[in-house]
């Protein structure tokens, strides 16, 4: 399996992922970039026991779409920001085939979500294939078509709304 995100970026130093993201606090899902380029973005979570999400030791593995889902937001803000432009809102539209091969994360996992980008239109419209590691390997995939509007759908500064 070829590996999306080796640990090799682009020459930009890996910004905190919140930063990229128009997420705060909890709902910051995913902990850092481990490497990004023009078509991948890799990005990791160790689940803990406070983790969004987490009842009684687990993070139903459902969860993987919001975490593929924030990763490609972290894509879109990492891209963005290489152009020097603002972070915009993304909507996830939908997900197709998407397959887990446990019921649940557990507390202490380190999981590493991968995105690919595969299409992308003029119109803000994009797909992406996607999955999550552990550190056997491959547990889910799926790909996520996506929307990011025009530029009048600016996030506000933090503070400031």
């Amino acid at each position: 399996m070829q590996p999306w995100c080796s640990g090799e970026s682009d020459n930009m130093e890996m910004p905190d992922i919140r930063t990229l993201v128009p997420h705060a606090g909890p709902m910051v899902l995913l902990d850092r970039v481990v490497s990004a380029d023009d078509e991948n973005l890799c990005a990791e979570v160790r689940i803990r026991a406070d983790s969004l999400f987490c009842v009684a030791g687990e993070v139903g593995a459902w969860a993987g779409l919001e975490y593929m889902a924030q990763a490609i937001g972290a894509y879109a803000g990492y891209a963005a920001r290489k152009r020097g432009e603002p972070i915009k809102l993304g909507y996830l539209l939908g997900t197709r085939c998407y397959e887990c091969s446990r019921p649940a994360y557990t507390v202490g996992m380190l999981l590493r979500i991968h995105v690919k980008r595969v299409l992308h239109s003029e119109n803000g419209l994009a797909s992406f294939e996607c999955r999550v590691d552990d550190e056997n390997g491959q547990i889910a995939s799926a790909n996520l078509s996506v929307f990011q509007p025009a530029e009048d759908a600016q996030i506000p500064e933090q503070g400031t709304a």
